[in-house]
């Protein structure tokens, strides 16, 4: 029998029904409340924000007012209208002393020379400035005070520049005449600090105090006031730009997107401007509260409804979660791990029954594949191995095939060469051995002749010598080991092998003296060649040094050390190739030679080398001992 449709969807039926009763009336009433609350405290948010606005515009007022205040009086002291400079500067530091926001203040005379200045900053008197026609000398000199001219002090601070005329005594004149300017230069910062504490940034509130062009000379926000160019923003400021009264306010749209309350105030006598805004949030925070409390009751309702809604359908739904549960656990794979389920005697009862079923079911083929898997992989595993070693051992293989092959060739190639050329060799060494027999026997030998039969005798020498070099390394000879002692070995080796002036062969033996089981003639040669190439790279001189070192119990090493200029990194990997040099002469297998030969010996040669201190070439030879114990 099929099933009825939207079974099993009857609790979430009585939950939105529930919830569509008790809550729609409840959200029209709730609706009308926010907004009449919204619509209310705009207005009592806006009023309350033009206050700020206006309170600050006098603060502001009554504060330029004492700071021009301040320097009026200071000029009308009896002494200061003197204009000496020593007592001007006495009177003016003590008023830099009581009043911090002083940045500057400067006594000009009459031709609007500057007399005496204190700065805040530098502390002494640069070179004396002329104001003669700066508006506020202009200004002060015709017995009127000035306010006006804001700039940036040092290029930092925001400062307003005052200045009040130095008239003298009326009790000493009948008619009082002005002998100077008081000029000073005064800090907004103080402005920002005060609006930074009455407004602050962490409830979204801002103030700023600006001229009418929108230069800020305050702002709720330091960094603001001390960027370079300090501006109100261009969404502020076109919204003050269309003012029509002293004090007012509305919303502004933000650049951001944001909507805030704003309202303005104008700083009289200066005609700067005092703006302050808060977030829309926070101006409607009392309709916001209320909201919160219509959404509170909202929330009871619908927890009370959702109670009264599961307990109807408890037992309905319950089997169905308890069934979700165990396929959940089943799709992560958890056959083990299903929950316990509580049946009930009808249709969820027998789906409950046959899900159990299957899960078993599935639990057992799921163990099957796990196992095929493992056995899968274990078999890949070993397989991977086996072909990676057959193909290492292929690859070795080739390569000894090759170089074998090569070696052949060159010893064939070698071997006919050197006999043809071995033939006129010996013709030549013969003719000229008799040339020179002749020659000596009459007496008409001479020096000439004696050298240029030197000089042929040493390249046929040399081209014999090329020749053997060639054969020794082409041609493969059975080994011939013998057990000898490697001290003995190595000091009589090197002691027939002749080195030029200059070079200093230095011996270092290790005493245990080891013995090595090794082809003497053949490990003579490698040695020989190792030391003939030390000497032949220091032509200035130098020093050899040959040594020997037990290290360990299975191994011997040979170490032949230079002092000369070293091998360059890019060809060090390719010294021991055959006919390989770097030497303007020579047949490039000495390196070579040496490598066979340990090949042979199952040692091995390693070469260390840094330009400009030298090279170490080390022989690595197994020990007698170790020779025995290898397996036949």
């Amino acid at each position: 029998m099929q099933p009825a449709e939207g079974r099993g969807r009857l609790s979430h039926k009585m939950l939105v029904w529930f919830l569509l009763i008790s809550l729609v009336p409840m959200v029209v009433v709730g609706w009308h409340l926010v907004e009449i609350s919204l619509t209310i405290m705009k207005g009592v948010s806006l009023r309350n924000q033009q206050n700020h606005a206006k309170s600050f515009a006098e603060t502001v007022n009554g504060t330029i007012d004492g700071f021009k205040n301040v320097l009026e009086e200071t000029a009308k002291l009896g002494e200061f209208a003197s204009m000496d400079s020593g007592q001007q500067r006495e009177y003016i530091s003590k008023v830099m002393q009581v009043n911090p926001a002083f940045l500057e203040l400067s006594v000009i005379d009459m031709d609007g020379a500057e007399k005496c200045r204190i700065d805040r900053f530098l502390q002494k008197d640069n070179a004396m400035r002329d104001f003669y026609n700066s508006p506020p000398f202009q200004v002060a000199s015709q017995r009127h005070e000035y306010i006006g001219s804001l700039e940036r002090f040092q290029g930092v601070h925001p400062a307003l520049t005052i200045a009040v005329p130095i008239i003298t005594d009326v009790a000493e004149r009948s008619t009082p005449t002005v002998k100077g300017v008081l000029l000073g230069k005064v800090s907004m910062a103080g402005f920002s600090k005060m609006l930074e504490n009455e407004f602050p940034e962490r409830e979204g509130r801002q103030a700023a105090l600006s001229t009418p062009d929108g230069f800020l000379v305050a702002h709720s926000s330091l960094d603001k006031v001390y960027r370079t160019d300090p501006r109100l923003s261009k969404d502020i400021s076109n919204f003050l730009a269309h003012r029509s009264t002293d004090t007012g306010g509305g919303e502004v749209a933000l650049a951001d997107g944001v909507n805030a309350l704003g309202a303005y105030a104008t700083v009289r006598g200066l005609d700067w401007l005092v703006y302050v805004q808060q977030p829309l949030e926070a101006a409607y925070r009392a309709a916001t509260a209320m909201r919160t409390q219509v959404a509170r009751i909202m929330l009871w309702v619908i927890c009370i409804t959702v109670v009264l809604s599961l307990a109807v359908s408890a037992h309905i739904t319950l089997p169905i979660r308890e069934l979700q549960g165990a396929a959940e656990q089943l799709k992560a794979g958890r056959f083990d791990d299903l929950p316990e389920m509580t049946l009930p005697s009808d249709e969820i009862g027998d789906l409950g029954q046959e899900f159990l079923q299957m899960s078993d079911t599935l639990r057992e083929k799921n163990e099957e594949l796990v196992h095929a898997k493992e056995e899968l992989e274990k078999f890949r595993g070993t397989l991977q191995r086996r072909v990676d070693a057959r193909t290492r051992e292929l690859q070795a293989a080739q390569d000894e095939i090759i170089r074998k092959e090569r070696l052949a060739a060159m010893g064939q190639m070698a071997s006919v060469v050197g006999h043809e050329i071995r033939n006129p060799l010996a013709v030549i060494n013969n003719s000229i051995f008799y040339i020179k027999t002749k020659l000596t026997r009459a007496n008409t030998l001479d020096e000439k002749i004696s050298k240029h039969i030197a000089l042929v005798e040493g390249a046929i020498q040399s081209a014999s010598s090329i020749i053997n070099e060639i054969l020794t390394y082409s041609r493969t000879r059975e080994l011939k080991p013998q057990p000898v002692q490697i001290n003995h070995f190595v000091a009589e080796t090197v002691a027939n092998i002749p080195l030029p002036p200059g070079i200093q062969l230095v011996r270092r033996f290790d005493e245990r003296n080891p013995t090595v089981n090794i082809d003497v003639e053949e490990m003579k040669q490698a040695l020989r060649n190792l030391v003939v190439n030390a000497a032949e790279v220091m032509p200035q001189g130098g020093h050899i040094f040959v040594s020997t070192i037990l290290t360990d119990a299975s191994m011997a090493r040979i170490e032949v050390q230079d002092t000369g200029p070293g091998i360059q990194p890019d060809i060090l990997d390719s010294i021991f190739m055959p006919f390989f040099t770097s030497k303007a002469s020579g047949t490039g297998l000495g390196l070579a030679v040496v490598r066979k030969v340990m090949e042979r010996h199952e040692g091995k040669v390693e070469v260390y080398s840094e330009v400009g201190r030298g090279s170490m070439f080390r022989l690595s030879i197994p020990l007698e001992s170790a020779e025995k114990d290898k397996p036949k």
